[in-house]
């Protein structure tokens, strides 16, 4: 059972009471990402997280690191493009000793220029690992591309250069503005009491102002993209994508079913043709990437330069033959079993309830319960998913690109003829 309570002064506290277990998960969500940045701050939000743990006014930052481990919990975090999350699991006895340490960081973290100019240079070495891992790089250009100078599409690690110019006054414009209680969930899920965990919360969340109430920048429009990027690696790494569904569209829950039937999983349509029929690729899958008012769907292949052309073929094969025949009964039945077994599996762990009750609330400002879920679920047609496929995968819409060895480069609207696209 879910319960909430809005504090004077905007704070949203969720909790779900779980009498079972023996521990609990607390998250302290703030509606502030990558995309909040302007031209000058690229970077600040994971930045921002990587100083919560440097230390405060109270513990050092290896007190800090240490403070939960020591009762055996966790402590960590972690930056998205429209979020950050600071979250603790502990056993319920220590949810205290969880509360007092978040409200340090929250309200006491130092920000001490020293550690802000070490910390540099541990972003600095984090963006080098990522661009070192050309499989993951690949998404953030491709994003950069399609959302072009729109602040959604710029990496959340942010640049070597744009760290460089971070600066404290810069941090602390950045909390003044955006870590505000009008955009604070605090998300609490375990063996609790709701009326005392808003009672340990409320004299250091409940009182404290800041900023204001979020205000996005517009809509990003989204480019098509035909992009080659020549890099010296064994694999082509390959991305074929079309603009997607915000959040509140009608058709994302069967934009859910579908991705699950295309590539969301060992059973997909692609994953069975091109790794288990063929032997083109050892990793290949689709993902659809909702914002508040865009998304984006993708699916990634990585093969031997050789096969680039024949595995791009055989993804829009497949594409261009679930566009025309839809899915089956069979298929459509089976992914809904598959999906809601993976939403009420994936809730056994306090810390999954607890990130659901706080991401659920900052976007949706509700929460969002799994049996809401399941019965939107239950109601998807073929002719739901037929029409949202037509709606997605038209032929102008598509983008792709490649990162790999030269001498492999494909001319999109060949592959297109010669897969017999209208």
């Amino acid at each position: 059972m879910f319960r909430k309570t809005v504090l004077p002064n905007g704070v949203r506290i969720i909790t779900e009471e779980i009498d079972l277990v023996h521990s609990a998960a607390i998250g302290l969500w703030v509606g502030a990402g990558s995309r909040d940045e302007r031209e000058g701050y690229e970077g600040i939000s994971h930045f921002i997280e990587h100083m919560f743990f440097k230390g405060t006014e109270h513990r050092t930052a290896r007190v800090l690191a240490e403070s939960l481990e020591a009762v055996g919990g966790q402590l960590n975090a972690f930056t998205t493009k429209e979020y950050t999350c600071y979250y603790a699991k502990i056993l319920d006895e220590d949810l205290d000793l969880a509360i007092d340490v978040l409200s340090d960081m929250f309200f006491h973290s130092l920000f001490d220029e020293k550690e802000i100019e070490k910390e540099k240079n541990v972003v600095i070495e984090e963006i080098k690992m990522y661009e070192d891992s050309p499989d993951e790089l690949i998404h953030d250009i491709f994003s950069e591309r399609v959302w072009n100078e729109h602040p959604l599409g710029k990496p959340i690690l942010g640049t070597e250069e744009s760290i460089k110019a971070l600066s404290r006054a810069k941090i602390m414009l950045f909390l003044s503005e955006h870590y505000a209680p009008d955009n604070i969930v605090i998300a609490v899920a375990g063996k609790i009491k709701h009326a005392d965990v808003v009672a340990k919360l409320s004299d250091q969340f409940g009182t404290f102002r800041r900023g204001g109430r979020r205000i996005l920048e517009g809509k990003p429009t989204g480019h098509t993209v035909e992009h080659y990027q020549k890099r010296d690696t064994e694999q082509m790494h390959i991305l074929l994508g079309v603009p997607g569904l915000d959040q509140d569209d009608d058709d994302i829950y069967a934009m859910h079913i579908f991705n699950n039937i295309i590539g969301g999983g060992l059973s997909s349509r692609l994953f069975q043709e091109i790794r288990e029929r063929r032997g083109l690729a050892y990793s290949v899958y689709s993902y659809h990437s909702t914002y508040v008012d865009t998304g984006l769907f993708v699916i990634y292949a990585g093969t031997s330069p050789k096969n680039t052309k024949e595995v791009c073929e055989c993804i829009l094969q497949e594409l261009k033959e679930i566009k025309q025949q839809g899915i089956t009964e069979v298929e459509l039945a089976r992914t809904k079993a598959q999906i809601k077994g993976g939403l009420y599996l994936g809730l056994e762990a306090v810390s999954s309830r607890m990130s659901r009750l706080g991401k659920t609330e900052l976007t949706y400002n509700r929460v969002l319960s799994p049996e809401e879920v399941v019965e939107k679920l239950k109601k998807v047609t073929l002719e739901d998913v037929s029409r949202l496929i037509g709606r997605l995968w038209q032929r102008e819409k598509i983008s792709i690109m490649t990162l790999g060895p030269a001498g492999h480069e494909l001319v999109l609207s060949d592959l297109l003829e010669q897969t017999g696209w209208e």
